[in-house]
């Protein structure tokens, strides 16, 4: 990734050069040499890369000397400013001192190690630049592109990707739902969908799903992977069937939960990607064989894993795609077309046939290829190119050929993107909040004029999804996305790409790593094991940690990180973070679920450049001190505790996201600037007596709010200030709005109370003495409702209404009885009701709705 480093430390040496000036003295100049020389390389890249592409050894080892003498700069930058900070901690006139004699670097130990290792650099980059010639690499005049974010046309996104990449596998469908019904076989059958990688396995088990759970009391699916743990398999079958499931459970106690749970109902558990024989017999003993024809479909890309599972159904095998629905697929994802009946120009047709048979009727490749296709104009001469451009001997690497096509036709900003997807674990759902927010803090994004640098990176995650090297898990109800996944095979080719580029080195399946030791950029441990720490270094900088142990590193050793994200982490016995106020340069900080944060919170506060803290499922004992000092924050999310109210004065003009935070009584009726608040969350909890009056105030003066969240604590009142007379109507911008508190007996639900165009509506422990369906129902804009312990009556009726509402989630334990009537709700999609209340609905909405009910 050359051109990505540099281009990122051409505009770090600007910043410096700006910022610190003052500081350097005659350094400056040397500073100013290296910015300008990699300038004047940058012209270079385009077609050394391009050489690369062909083959040519010594392009590619030109791009390699360039990256590292890039990063040689970057380290050689932060850890002069790290060293300035400690500096100036341990001395508050330093910095006094330092402009005086900078003028003087051989007088100023950082000033002359910094002197010396860009002299040292700089020889190294003439000699990169010498060899350009002996290279026969050309300029290219298209310098600063690489700069603009061009959006190409979104034909699918705002449709599940299922849907565009189903062909020719109806046939196979109604022959796996015969297996599922088959009601001569009353016992419990094991039937196994097998197949190579990327031949839509997946897919098709989804469909089946889709079409078979009705027929099951209990019904999940879920992906299993090739790491899988039994512990976790097995709550998360539990909590997919059930409201809640104890954290400390031992292997034992949860099969015999699960076991006994499933052994009075009939039941169809799917699942995915299985890797091996172990999974089955370790799980049998928890699904029964009670004869009552319950069903387990497994996919999985050995037939071994199908014999041991139930020898007596014979594995289904899928097989590739015939030449015309393979060509039916590439057309799919090739052009962008709205509707149906269009279809592809005669003079492309010949050629989109000879695309698409060279894939060997393999979906995957097939999508992939169709979303190259999709960014090039509709000519065939830019058809012909890609043509051209690919390697198709008849090795059987064609599929492969195909991905790595996908991933050197990208911009560099993209393929950036893209590798970093190699620092999550194998079938992990990725948080699209989560992924943009990393991508920023990695200085990945270019600036774009009018558009937020998060507003550019969901730009950069949909270009992916068009070109097929994301799976979208599911989309929000303004259509962005809000999970996604990344395929094994493209898993496989970003790891093996980011690993050999030394963009990101995954522990411990990293191998063949031709990098120094403790020279990886980026780490991802995806193992308990505490000696992977040995293998990352001091000049990483970015670390993410997926475990389930109890012991975290000391960050003393690792002061130059941007990124650094633990998940999964039991550190509730941990009282000190050593090395956590050191990491000057931190950008992005999660601990994700990590049960409860015991530390000192005091060292937030030095974090001067952090962008993200991101704590959701995770509890502190104490809110962050020294937070709302901080003029770089971005984003701050919270779990189950609040931060202790908003900054009380000050530009906070990079906020955009707060959840949650305290409403204490020292709130300040002067608020600061926070113009680009889009998403605000209010709570009460802590001090549930809290007077709410400066709550409006507040709220005023959010011109960009998006999503508000208001929550109590239990029985507690939601204030009146907020609802009534008519406060929140008065948002027109507000999508989602979360409630959570009861509502005052002097306030009358009416759809009027609520902002114009809301698209998300939570309300929970409302108590409302009427029915409030009719109400809700008169909100157009309405796609995804969720209503809990809303309603004191044991009847909820929804006469009409709801006309583009998708998704509703009933958590209801005081009805008996739902009712939707014929013409309501006419979009639904996803209806989820606890298993006690009777539901009525039409049956042609039953059919296409996807109901669960829970316990």
């Amino acid at each position: 990734m050359a051109e990505s480093a540099v281009e990122f430390v051409i505009s770090k040496l600007g910043d410096m050069i700006v910022k610190e000036a003052q500081h350097l003295g005659s350094v400056g100049e040397k500073v100013k040499w290296a910015q300008t020389e990699l300038m004047d390389i940058q012209c270079y890249l385009k077609d050394a890369d391009s050489k690369r592409c062909k083959g040519d050894a010594r392009a590619e080892n030109w791009l390699n000397q360039l990256r590292d003498v890039a990063y040689r700069i970057e380290d050689a930058t932060d850890t002069f400013y790290l060293e300035v900070e400690d500096n100036r901690q341990n001395d508050p006139s330093f910095l006094h001192k330092l402009k005086k004699l900078c003028h003087k670097p051989m007088e100023v130990p950082i000033l002359h190690k910094l002197a010396t290792e860009l002299d040292d650099i700089k020889k190294v980059l003439e000699g990169i630049s010498n060899s350009k010639a002996v290279y026969s690499i050309d300029p290219l005049q298209d310098r600063g592109k690489g700069n603009t974010i061009v959006m190409p046309f979104r034909r699918a996104a705002y449709q599940d990707v299922d849907e565009t990449e189903v062909v020719g596998l109806d046939a196979d469908k109604k022959k796996i739902l015969k297996l599922l019904r088959y009601e001569e076989t009353p016992r419990r059958a094991v039937i196994t969908i097998v197949g190579t990688g990327g031949l839509g396995k997946t897919t098709l088990a989804h469909m089946v799903y889709k079409s078979a759970k009705a027929d099951f009391k209990y019904h999940i699916m879920l992906s299993v992977s090739e790491q899988f743990s039994l512990t976790d398999l097995l709550r998360k079958m539990l909590s997919k069937l059930k409201y809640s499931v104890p954290k400390k459970q031992d292997v034992g106690a949860l099969i015999s939960e699960l076991r006994d749970l499933l052994n009075s109902r009939r039941y169809l558990i799917i699942l995915d990607d299985v890797w091996g024989a172990v999974l089955w017999n370790q799980l049998k003993d928890a699904l029964p064989d009670v004869k009552n024809g319950s069903r387990v479909l497994m996919t999985s890309r050995f037939i071994d894993v199908a014999k041991s599972a139930d020898p007596r159904m014979a594995p289904y095998e899928l097989d590739f795609l015939s030449d015309e629905h393979s060509l039916d697929l590439f057309l799919r994802k090739a052009i962008p077309y709205e509707e149906s009946d269009e279809k592809c120009p005669s003079d492309l047709l010949e050629l989109a046939n000879a695309l698409s048979k060279r894939c060997k009727g393999l979906p995957l490749a097939l999508i992939v290829l169709g979303g190259i296709i999709s960014t090039k104009d509709q000519t065939y001469h830019a058809w012909k190119r890609v043509f051209d451009t690919m390697d198709w001997h008849s090795d059987g690497k064609d599929c492969m050929n195909v991905l790595a096509m996908s991933y050197e036709d990208m911009p560099y900003y993209l393929k950036s993107c893209f590798l970093y997807l190699a620092s999550f674990p194998e079938d992990y759902e990725i948080t699209a909040t989560r992924l943009v927010n990393m991508w920023v803090a990695e200085g990945f994004i270019p600036q774009q004029d009018r558009k937020t640098m998060e507003e550019t990176s969901e730009d950069c995650l949909e270009q992916l999804f068009q070109r097929s090297m994301i799976q979208v898990s599911s989309r929000s109800p303004n259509g962005s996305i809000k999970y996604c996944r990344v395929h094994d095979l493209l898993r496989d080719l970003a790891m093996h790409q980011a690993g050999k580029e030394n963009f990101v080195t995954v522990f411990p399946q990293a191998q063949g790593i031709n990098h120094p030791s403790k020279a990886t950029r980026r780490a991802s441990l995806q193992s308990c094991s505490p000696h992977l720490m040995e293998s990352v270094g001091p000049y990483t900088r970015s670390l993410l940690w997926f475990g389930h142990n109890n012991s975290v590193p000391s960050y003393s050793e690792f002061k130059l990180l941007r990124v650094l994200e633990i998940v999964g982490v039991n550190m509730s016995h941990i009282t000190n973070l050593k090395g956590l106020d050191k990491l000057i340069h931190l950008k992005y900080l999660g601990f994700k679920n990590c049960f409860q944060l015991n530390v000192s919170t005091s060292s937030f506060g030095r974090l001067k450049n952090l962008q993200t803290l991101d704590l959701r499922g995770t509890s502190m004992q104490q809110s962050p001190m020294g937070l709302w000092t901080i003029g770089t924050l971005r984003h701050v999310l919270t779990g189950k505790w609040s931060c202790s109210g908003l900054p009380s004065r000050g530009d906070f003009i990079n906020l955009q996201t707060v959840k949650w935070v305290s409403v204490t009584d020292t709130w300040s009726t002067h608020v600061p600037r926070l113009n680009n608040l889009r998403t605000l969350g209010l709570s009460n909890e802590i001090y549930p007596y809290t007077q709410w009056n400066v709550v409006s105030n507040v709220l005023g003066a959010l011109p960009s709010l998006i999503s508000l969240g208001i929550r109590t604590p239990f029985k507690h009142h939601i204030p009146q200030e907020i609802i009534y007379p008519r406060t929140l109507v008065n948002y027109q911008n507000l999508q989602n709005l979360y409630l959570k508190g009861v509502w005052s007996e002097n306030v009358t639900l009416e759809a009027g109370l609520f902002p114009p165009y809301l698209v998300k509506l939570t309300l929970i422990d409302s108590m409302f003495r009427q029915d409030p369906m009719m109400e809700l129902g008169k909100l157009k804009s309405l796609k995804k409702l969720r209503l809990q312990s809303t309603y004191k009556g044991e009847q909820m009726i929804c006469q009409e209404g709801f006309t583009v509402l998708q998704s509703l989630i009933l958590d209801e334990f005081s009805i008996n009885v739902f009712t939707i009537a014929k013409g309501a709700m006419p979009k639904l999609k996803y209806l989820r009701y606890y298993s006690d209340v009777q539901l009525e609905m039409p049956p042609e909405l039953k059919h296409s709705t996807s109901i669960v009910n829970h316990f």
